[in-house]
């Protein structure tokens, strides 16, 4: 056997026998990592893996059967929802996150439910202890005789298991640590990540099984190992929050059956992750009174409207050039927000700091909430307090004009049930929606006309 030295690109897997600053495939700086690699003879990989897929054969279009159900429940409804209606039978889901976000205890409350329903499942773990995962299935009420464990990082061992067991879902935890061992190299290497991704994406393909993996991310956010990783998987679902916070965010990044727009909202406690079905009250919890630069927005997140306290504050800059923050909404937009309020409103922001926050962890995205942004803004710089019974959504354009947004009747609806009694809005055709008893609407063109019926 010869050793030779590669460098893999960690974005696309591009392989180069040297170094570049820049990957010749995708153009990503500083992603090319050394690995060294022993030449083996060539061996056929279908005598190397102990799973062999079925030959398939071309079949009509219009015999592909879709009748039958194939979609399995995971039980807990936020992630169902996530998923589009629960785990496609034979898919590979990703899901990633930072390190003790609760990936696996997410991942043992899913095996509960798969366990009261009969569902066979087998838990395989390359980071803890069979007793490990036995306190932790004790402590969230996973104990149950349908969930098996192993410890094991070999995936040829572990798809030998899974054959004799013959389980309904596989869960590996996680991707880094597995390692198979035909390739020389490292557990975790953008090698042996994309060599095991592949044998397992051809398991769950051919098997029918689905397949849960769950993977770590690098310093810098995103998925650690290869690019082509999310290309191989049917979904990714990444579960995001904040340390301090106890409010935990499930997002679809990808899914070949459903939306990528829907998220799952949890709350993690002693006992594991509690599901939040009413994010919106969970998010206006301990929402101050009467105070400035306070301001309720109503934003979408896939089909379902959310509330969300966005909170700014503006003070006298000590220095020449005056710092702008913002947390939790992009901070172009949100310096793009103070330019259109200085230029079309006529407050002067530029010799004052202005820090921008959404509370509770949320990190809306969509045009609707510029306006919100704006009068949370242009309240704490005039010292004026919103009404605590209204609500503010709306598009801003970079002439100060309000412009209409999209689910109107499930944002009015939303409002109108948080209690909620007024609602400024873009002046748009409500005439086909009915407009919740008890709701006022506030139709405005422009942000002068926003501000004098917010403030």
């Amino acid at each position: 056997m010869k050793e030779r030295t590669l460098f893999l690109c960690s974005n696309c897997g591009y392989e180069s026998p040297k170094w570049y600053g820049k990957c010749p495939s995708c153009g990503e700086w500083n992603t090319l990592k050394e690995e060294r690699q022993l030449v083996k003879p060539s061996v056929s990989s279908s005598r190397l893996s102990p799973y062999r897929a079925p030959k398939s054969e071309p079949a009509p279009i219009t015999e592909v059967r879709t009748d039958q159900d194939i979609r399995i429940e995971t039980g807990i409804s936020e992630m169902d929802r996530v998923l589009g209606g629960g785990a496609v039978l034979g898919s590979l889901i990703l899901v990633s996150g930072e390190p003790g976000i609760g990936k696996t205890t997410l991942l043992m409350q899913a095996c509960r439910h798969f366990g009261e329903k009969g569902t066979k499942v087998l838990y395989v773990s390359g980071e803890e202890s069979l007793r490990q995962l036995k306190l932790r299935a004790e402590r969230i009420g996973s104990n149950n005789e349908r969930l098996f464990v192993l410890s094991e990082t070999d995936i040829d061992e572990i798809l030998r298991a899974s054959a004799r067991l013959s389980p309904d879902i596989l869960i590996i935890d996680s991707i880094q640590t597995a390692f198979k061992a035909s390739v020389d190299s490292v557990p975790g290497s953008v090698t042996q990540v994309r060599e095991c991704a592949l044998t397992l994406m051809q398991y769950a393909k051919g098997s029918g099984i689905t397949v849960f993996i769950v993977g770590h991310v690098n310093k810098d956010g995103a998925i650690a190992g290869p690019k082509v990783l999310e290309h191989m998987v049917d979904c990714v679902l990444y579960f995001e929050g904040e340390r301090n916070i106890s409010y935990r965010m499930l997002r679809a990044e990808k899914n070949r059956f459903g939306s990528t727009n829907e998220i799952g909202v949890f709350e993690m406690g002693d006992l594991g992750l509690r599901e939040i079905p009413n994010p919106s009250a969970a998010l206006l919890e301990g929402r101050p009174k009467s105070v400035f630069g306070s301001c309720v927005a109503c934003t979408m997140e896939g089909s379902r409207a959310i509330l969300a306290e966005i909170q700014a504050l503006v003070a006298k800059s000590a220095y020449a050039t005056p710092r702008r923050m913002s947390a939790g909404i992009d901070y172009n937009r949100a310096v793009l927000m103070l330019a259109i309020l200085e230029k079309r409103a006529g407050l002067l922001l530029g010799a004052c700091d202005t820090y921008i926050n959404v509370v509770g962890g949320l990190r809306p995205d969509e045009p609707a909430i510029d306006l919100p942004v704006l009068v949370a803004v242009a309240s704490s710089f005039l010292e004026r307090a919103v009404d605590d019974t209204c609500a503010v959504f709306g598009e801003i354009g970079l002439t100060g004009e309000v412009r209409a947004v999209s689910a109107v009747s499930q944002r009015l609806n939303e409002i109108r049930r948080l209690g909620f009694t007024k609602c400024v809005m873009p002046n748009q055709d409500t005439s086909p929606i009915k407009v919740p008893d008890g709701l006022e609407l506030i139709k405005v063109k422009n942000i002068r006309q926003a501000l004098d019926a917010a403030l």
